[in-house]
Order: structure tokens, then C-alpha cells, then sequence
């Protein structure tokens, strides 16, 4: 008798049948002597469409909400129906004795098997492989090691539940809203609060007036140095009350300064923790201006394709205590290039179970993200993932080195009876810094100051009084590095949904970039006047989440979870459909569309300008520009291709122009070759992902259904 082992993809199935030696090749699977190795394709199932229930769903009705179907289907996704089919015939086998799950170890990757095999209709025993990476190694030692498939029972009840309540609220508060104000509008229970953080930041920056305060400041020549005055009463080195700095000022002029306090202290701080997915994605939109999207897909190519990374969608920044053993062959893993020099300290290092970043009671389903026991080749990656597998590894690295130590000095200088303050550091030892040096990573704990010079207490200084002024500052917009981080502490989404969610922001054309920031467009902010107002409090969802955990765990009923989010639903759907609000499109254009005549609006994708059909029915879309990888020869900012077939033309901020066509001609005299097959190639590529932006679910679901015209 045979087991079956299931993986999420192609590529894990392949290396799981390489490394069991199963190489007899089928249509959609590998077959050995004991075990056959197939594979989803992502999911290949989903929960069903409404018309699936009733094929009066078809039509888009405000009276046939809400729709509430009890128990929920599930169907075969028409795109993978070929290899779920594979996977059912060989669940049917009669030399099949078990399933083996090989998903990813995670709450999503338990949905993929689990709905595969409810689908399917199997109820065959299970297995769980549970790895946190797809080396030789961990593959090997995961299938000596398999558990028992019942024990993930809850996390598969917890990723139902998530998935069953995003249906229920997105379906029906999407169909209330379009149906309501004629207008392709979607939200959803963790997008829509996302996206009221994002307004409400705009609206306190927008409202925001600034304040003048006002200082003192007192400056010697010789020697050189500068304190600053700071308020006895307030602790604090801004007064907002003018007259008072005036007279302070006055005072002050011509009196003696006398050096009234020198202390010394020495300080050390660690390196930061290791990096958890959100801190990887605000790292790396920090410092390559990558969003989160990438980011994800990045590491994910570095953990399933390189496997030089562990398991990306993790929330921990710690290690258990089983992974020490295995630190010394991961540092000779990465001990390669720049990291070689890095790495020889720590060859001889014994490493603890009582170190910081140790903490077994701090890691849930997956540790930090760290290099594998698998060598790096260096020149396999492209420049991206060089990125932020530098990242990594440098985080890595900088755990085992000794601390960051400094000697802190502040010297309080005595003018009247007021106090004037100088601070100045002086490094002693670089420690897990130099791991950055000249990299410009990693150094933001502490303000970097200067060494004082050497003074002595009761040392008479001659100064100059001066009056300082400044203006308070509005909170600055979002970016993505931000905004993870506010979702993160507001309890939006998981670290394995946050970058989806800010990906259909933009994809619904409800948010737009202005350089890194992100605003909410005319229709975001529409949007947001229009639904409950409950489905925009971030505290919600928030419990939301938690209580899918406390499922996950077995603390709370599915069932109790689930008849909490229907009766919701039924209440948004009413606000909705009482509501007293207009939806009106302000970038209407004057291009028709092709399609059905109509005028067009235009619109901001995350990289593109597009002119997208006002008729939720019709769908067509065509993009006019998109931002490319070419540089501007004037400033090297990233220039917009703008136009179609030989008319596209290369456009910069800084004014510059060059038609495509004379791109390629001035590319090639500067011995980059450019050939026609790599132009058809980059033109394949916009298409198909413009393509990809159509054909997206909600975009599918409105172009085949209609809504009921009104009388």
C-alpha cells in the first residue's frame, strides 16, 4: 500500500519526489515504490459562488440580500479543474492506504489540502509534514518525523472560519454597495478598515495647523560646542510662549556660564531581533522602496526555489531552542562573498539555549526568517533577491556578534538660573554594527552624535545667547513600511494577508502612490462615506483575528465564531440598503470605450495609468503608461512608457523624452544589447499584466452578471 503526498506546488512536489527518490513521471504527479507526490496549484478549490446556491444570484439583486447559505460549498476552480481531477483519481486508489499533507505549514497552506480532500470526498487517514523550509535536509528529516493530520484540525477550523466570513461580509456588503449606488464598489472586514487608516491620516494631515515654538540656544567658540536650553518646570527644550524665550534672552546676554555637571556612562545595546515577515517588508520598503507584495514574492522564490531561507509568512522573531544545533551549519551556508569575513569570528562560537533570541514560548507555527542549512551561489539570485537576502543573512549574522557599546556624555551648563545641555557619544566598541558599516542598515536605535570636548566642572565658558524657532509638524503619511506597521499594532490582517490586502487597495483604484506615500483616491474616500461605519472600526476586525487564533487553538467554538459573523452581516446589509448617501465619478474622461461606447475614466494603479470603463458590465480597461525599469539618463529616476505598438514614447518627471525606438538605438551604443525578441518580450509582459489586472475575481463575477434595472 502507497501514501499520497500532497503539496501546494509543483516545484515543492518535485523536490519532495527528488529527495525520496520517486521518479517515475506521471501526468500531474511522480509515482515510487511506496509514495506518490502530487500537488495543487495554490488552491483548486474555493468556496462557491452565489449562483451555485440559487441561479437567481446570477442577477445582482439588492432584494436578495443577504445571502446566507448553510453549509457552505465548495467548488473545483475551473482554471486547475484538470489537476484537481488528477488528485481525486489518485485519492481513489486502491492501493492508497494514507494522505500525506505537504502544504505549506501554515493556516492557509491547511486549507489548500483539507478543501482539496473534503471536495474530493476522501476520507483516507492523514499525515502532516510540518517544515519551515524545503532543503534536502529539513524534507528528509520532516518525513521521519510526520505527525499525526488530526492535530491541525483547529487551524484548518480557524482557516475555514476566516475564509467563510470573508465571504459572507466581502460577498454581500460588495453586492449591497454596487447595487445600492450603481457603482463597482467592494469592502471587506480587514480592507475596509485598512483603508479608514489611510483617510484618517490624510484628514489629520489636511486639518493639521502648525504651532511656532520657540528655544534658546548657547554657543561657545573655544571651545567649539553648543547647548541647548531645556524649561526646569517642563522638561522640555520648546516653549510655546514667545514673550517668555524674549525675556529669557534677555536675561541671560552677558551672564557667566559656568559648567556645572559632566556625566559619564558607559552604554551597550544588542542587535535588533531577528526579522519576522512585516519587519522584512518594512525593511525592505524602507530601503528599496519594494511593497510588501514583493517583497513576499521575493522570499518566497528564496525559500522554495533557492531554499536558502526558512519559511517567509511568519510572525516570530525568535528561535526555539531545537534550531541551535543546526546555527553552525547554516553560518557556513551563507559563508560566501561579502559574509565570508563576516562569519569567520563566529566559527568557533558556542552557541546558547539562554541567548535573547532563543524563546520557545515566543514561537507559534514558524521561527524567524533565517538562512537555510543549504549553501548560497550568490550568482543564481537576481539583484532583488541579492536584496533582501542580504538582509537576512545580515540580521542573522548580527545576532551572534557582541553588543553595540559607547560612552554617553552629557554636560549641563549653568547661565542665571537656567539650564543649557550638551550630549555627545563616543564608540568603543563597534560590536554588531560593524556588521552594517558602510551599509547604512541597522543604525537607527540610537541618534548618532558626536564626541565633546573635554571640559571640567566649574569651568567658566564664554557664550552666545541666540533665540531658536520652529514650526510642529503634521504625522506623516502613510507609506507601505508604515502602514504594516499601524496594521500590525491595530491587529489588521496577518502577516500572510497584509501584503493581498494592500495589493487590492490598488487593484480596486481606492489608493494610489505619491511618490511612497499613499492617499486614498476620490472613490476611496467615497467609498468610506458610504459604508456602516462599524465595518471601519480597525478594533473589530481585530477581534476578529484574535478569536480565529483562540479557534486554531481550541479555546472557542467554530460554530459560536461563525453565528456571530451571519448575524453581522445581516446588519450591514440593512445599513447599506437605508443608506442615504450618492456615488458620483469625478475622472470621467472624453475617451469612449471601445467596447460599449461610454465615456472612460482614468485612473492610478500602483505603477500604471489606465482608462477603465465606467460600466461595471463591460469591464474593458487599457493601459496608457506604466512605469518601466528604464532609467532617465538626466536624473536615473525610473521613466513612464507611454503610447501603443511604435508610438510608445519614454517620458521622465525631470521633462525628459525619448521615443522607444530611440531608446533601443542609444542602448545599444552604449553596449547593452538590446534585441527584438527582449523588447516583444517587455511588451508581452505589460499585457499580460494588464491582463491579469481585468481579470481579477470581482472583475470576473461583474462582467458576467447584471443587476436588475430600476423602474
Amino acid at each position: 500500500m502507497k501514501s499520497l503526498i500532497l503539496a501546494e506546488k509543483p516545484s515543492v512536489g518535485r523536490d519532495i519526489a527528488r529527495v525520496l527518490h520517486i521518479d517515475k513521471k506521471g501526468n500531474g504527479y511522480f509515482e515510487g515504490k511506496d509514495a506518490i507526490v502530487t500537488w495543487g496549484l495554490g488552491h483548486l478549490v474555493t468556496l462557491a459562488e452565489p449562483e451555485q446556491y440559487d441561479k437567481g444570484y446570477q442577477q445582482w439583486k439588492l432584494d436578495d440580500l443577504p445571502m446566507l447559505p448553510e453549509p457552505m460549498k465548495l467548488e473545483v476552480i475551473r482554471q486547475t479543474g484538470k489537476q484537481f481531477h488528477t488528485v481525486k483519481e489518485l485519492l481513489f486508489r486502491n492501493d492508497l492506504k494514507e494522505v500525506v499533507i505537504a502544504t505549506d505549514a501554515g493556516r492557509e497552506g491547511e486549507l489548500v489540502a483539507r478543501w482539496i480532500l473534503e471536495k474530493a470526498g476522501c476520507k483516507k487517514p492523514i499525515k502532516r509534514l510540518w517544515i519551515s523550509s524545503v532543503t534536502d535536509k529539513a524534507i528528509r528529516e520532516g518525513f521521519a518525523n510526520l505527525k499525526d493530520g488530526h492535530t491541525y484540525d483547529m487551524l484548518y477550523h480557524a482557516a475555514l472560519s476566516r475564509a467563510e466570513a470573508d465571504w459572507l461580509v466581502g460577498m454581500n456588503t460588495t453586492r449591497a454597495l454596487t447595487c445600492r449606488y450603481n457603482a463597482s464598489l467592494s469592502c471587506g472586514r480587514v480592507q475596509t478598515p485598512t483603508l479608514t487608516l489611510i483617510a484618517e491620516r490624510q484628514n489629520e494631515i489636511k486639518n493639521f495647523s502648525p504651532v511656532s515654538y520657540y528655544g534658546l540656544s548657547a554657543k561657545c567658540s573655544q571651545p567649539q560646542i553648543s547647548f541647548i536650553w531645556k524649561d526646569q518646570k517642563e522638561k522640555s527644550s520648546q516653549c510655546f510662549n514667545k514673550e517668555k524665550v524674549i525675556a529669557l534672552k534677555e536675561n541671560l546676554s552677558g551672564k557667566n556660564a559656568e559648567v556645572a555637571e559632566i556625566q559619564k556612562c558607559p552604554k551597550k545595546t544588542y542587535s535588533p531581533l531577528l526579522y519576522d515577515l512585516n519587519e522584512l517588508q518594512r525593511d525592505a520598503n524602507r530601503r528599496f522602496g519594494f511593497s510588501a507584495k514583493q517583497t513576499l514574492d521575493i522570499m518566497q522564490k528564496l525559500y522554495e526555489t533557492h531554499k536558502i531561507l526558512t519559511y517567509p509568512r511568519t510572525d516570530s522573531r525568535y528561535l526555539p531552542s531545537d534550531v541551535v544545533d543546526t546555527l553552525k551549519e547554516r553560518l557556513e551556508a551563507c559563508a560566501v562573498g561579502p559574509y565570508k569575513v563576516l562569519v569567520m569570528p563566529l566559527r568557533t562560537m558556542k552557541f546558547s539555549k539562554k541567548a535573547f533570541y532563543i524563546e520557545d514560548s515566543k514561537v507559534t507555527d514558524h521561527h524567524a526568517i533565517i538562512p537555510t542549512e543549504q549553501t548560497v551561489i550568490l550568482t543564481e539570485l537576481s539583484n532583488d533577491e541579492r536584496k533582501i537576502y542580504d538582509l537576512v543573512v545580515r540580521r542573522f549574522l548580527a545576532v551572534f556578534y557582541p553588543p553595540y557599546e559607547y560612552e554617553h556624555t552629557s554636560i549641563r551648563l549653568k547661565v542665571g538660573n537656567e539650564d543649557f545641555f550638551a550630549k555627545g557619544n563616543v564608540v568603543k566598541q563597534l560590536g554588531w554594527k560593524s556588521i552594517y558599516e558602510n551599509k547604512g542598515q541597522g543604525l537607527e536605535e540610537e541618534e548618532e552624535t558626536g564626541e565633546l570636548p573635554e571640559l571640567f566642572c566649574g569651568q567658566k565658558l564664554n557664550i552666545k545667547i541666540e533665540m531658536t524657532e520652529g514650526k510642529t509638524k503634521p504625522p506623516a503619511l502613510y507609506n507601505e513600511a508604515s502602514l504594516l506597521t499601524i496594521m500590525e499594532q491595530k491587529g489588521l490582517g496577518t502577516v500572510a494577508t497584509r501584503a493581498d490586502i494592500i495589493e487590492k487597495l490598488f487593484r480596486s483604484f481606492f489608493i494610489e502612490k505619491q511618490g511612497k506615500d499613499l492617499i486614498v483616491t476620490s472613490k476611496g474616500k467615497q467609498l468610506l462615506s458610504l459604508v456602516p461605519i462599524d465595518l471601519k472600526k480597525p478594533e473589530l476586525t481585530a477581534q476578529w483575528e484574535k478569536k480565529l487564533v483562540q479557534i486554531s487553538q481550541g479555546n472557542i467554538k467554530r460554530n459560536e465564531f461563525m453565528k456571530e459573523i451571519r448575524s453581522y452581516t445581516i446588519d450591514l446589509v440593512t445599513q447599506i440598503k437605508t443608506g442615504q448617501g450618492t456615488f458620483k465619478h469625478d475622472n470621467l474622461t472624453n475617451h469612449k470605450c471601445p467596447n460599449c461606447g461610454k465615456p472612460m475614466l482614468l485612473v492610478k494603479g500602483k505603477n500604471s495609468e489606465l482608462l477603465v470603463c465606467q460600466d461595471r458590465e463591460c469591464g474593458y480597461r487599457q493601459t496608457i503608461a506604466r512605469t518601466s525599469n528604464a532609467r532617465c539618463p538626466v536624473c536615473h529616476k525610473k521613466m513612464v512608457l507611454r503610447g501603443e505598438k511604435d508610438k510608445q514614447i519614454f517620458t521622465c518627471s525631470c521633462g525628459y523624452k525619448e521615443k522607444l525606438t530611440a531608446f533601443e538605438e542609444r542602448r545599444k551604443k552604449e553596449g547593452v544589447k538590446v534585441s527584438k525578441k527582449e523588447v516583444e518580450s517587455y511588451l508581452k509582459k505589460q499585457k499580460q499584466t494588464e491582463k491579469e489586472s481585468i481579470n481579477n475575481t470581482l472583475a470576473q463575477a461583474l462582467a458576467k452578471l447584471s443587476l436588475e434595472k430600476k423602474e
